[in-house]
């Protein structure tokens, strides 16, 4: 089969490779509908955070071709959205809803798709082919009425986008949202996207990118275009996210969260030490949350939200779609949304 590899720092390319064999009775064999290209894909195939070379893409939606002898949910045909994350759903993580910390499937960076050998090893999604394990446990189905091109977004960005504001919300409902920054460029506009759909107050949005807020003004979010230094706060809000990859800018996020508020970050500091305002958090009460999206977790909910028609419309951020064939000249190409699709017109 073929499969988009990355091979060194600024370089991926369409290979031949093995294709994965189906000697696991709880696995299924999926081909890849689309693919989108997380925020962190970008990186890691410019900048070479893991060592390759490993087939690439973990945002993907899929028709199955093949099921092992015990897989009872699924048949072929069937179209399914792959968590990026793998896990057992039996082990005590999973049987407590904490699928990324699946005891069982375990990795340096956590086990997902499209790690490589830092994510265990299992496949890429830009491929012909992809073995998914643990597939009744795994695997969601997919909204009938999104295409391809916009189904594929949800198993990463837009989950990681959902768990920002959702619980929140689900506490505080009509609470105000404030999103700083853009490092992970899609993540933040799916954030203002489901805060308004899930009918907070206000959301504001505060990017030093005129693209990304003009998406932002468009998706109904109060901007502000910021230049210079990050301030040491901005207006405060019960519900903020910290998406600005640098440590005055969650400073300035947390300083920016109100009394018994919540923070998440979704930007990852790569700083072995990054400094936080404790004293300004303890003395309001605020709690921070720091982790990476949990797919399998939220997944369900976001695809409801999704399915629902006229809440939430992953298309309406700024997506550049491309045929399956050009994925290798687009990988590395500049984009707030990149998804590769075999239905796409060259």
């Amino acid at each position: 089969m073929r499969q988009l590899t990355y091979v060194e720092p600024g370089l991926v390319r369409w290979e031949d490779a093995a294709a994965p064999v189906l000697n696991d009775e709880h696995a299924v064999l999926a081909r890849p509908l689309a693919v989108a290209r997380c925020d962190l894909d970008l990186a890691m195939a410019a900048f070479g955070l893991f060592p390759g070379p490993y087939p690439v893409g973990h945002e993907a939606v899929a028709e199955i071709v093949a099921t092992g002898d015990v897989v009872s949910r699924w048949r072929a045909g069937d179209r399914v959205l792959i968590p990026f994350q793998v896990s057992c759903g039996q082990c005590p993580a999973c049987q407590g809803g904490r699928f990324a910390a699946c005891h069982r499937y375990r990795a340096r960076a956590g086990a997902a798709f499209g790690f490589g050998p830092s994510g265990g090893g299992h496949g890429g999604a830009v491929a012909d082919v992809l073995l998914v394990p643990a597939a009744d446990h795994l695997l969601v189905a997919a909204p009938a009425n999104l295409s391809p091109a916009a189904a594929c977004t949800l198993p990463d960005n837009v989950v990681d986008a959902y768990r920002c504001v959702a619980p929140g919300l689900a506490a505080m409902p009509g609470a105000d949202v404030l999103v700083v920054g853009g490092a992970a460029a899609s993540i933040g506009l799916y954030t203002v996207a489901i805060a308004r759909a899930l009918k907070a107050g206000r959301v504001r949005y505060a990017d030093t990118d005129t693209e990304r807020c003009a998406a932002a003004e468009r998706l109904g979010a109060e901007v502000t275009k910021h230049e210079g230094d990050w301030p040491v706060r901005f207006d405060r809000a019960p519900i903020t996210v910290d998406n600005t990859g640098d440590a005055d800018g969650l400073s300035c996020t947390l300083r920016s969260t109100d009394d018994y508020g919540t923070c998440t970050s979704v930007a990852i500091q790569f700083a072995t030490a990054t400094p936080v305002p404790l004293l300004a958090m303890y003395t309001k009460g605020i709690t921070f949350h720091v982790s990476r999206a949990d797919s399998r977790r939220f997944l369900p909910e976001v695809t409801q939200l999704a399915a629902a028609g006229g809440l939430f419309d992953p298309a309406v951020v700024p997506t550049t779609v491309v045929p399956w064939e050009q994925a290798d000249r687009a990988w590395l190409e500049p984009a707030i949304k990149l998804v590769v699709d075999r239905a796409a017109a060259p």
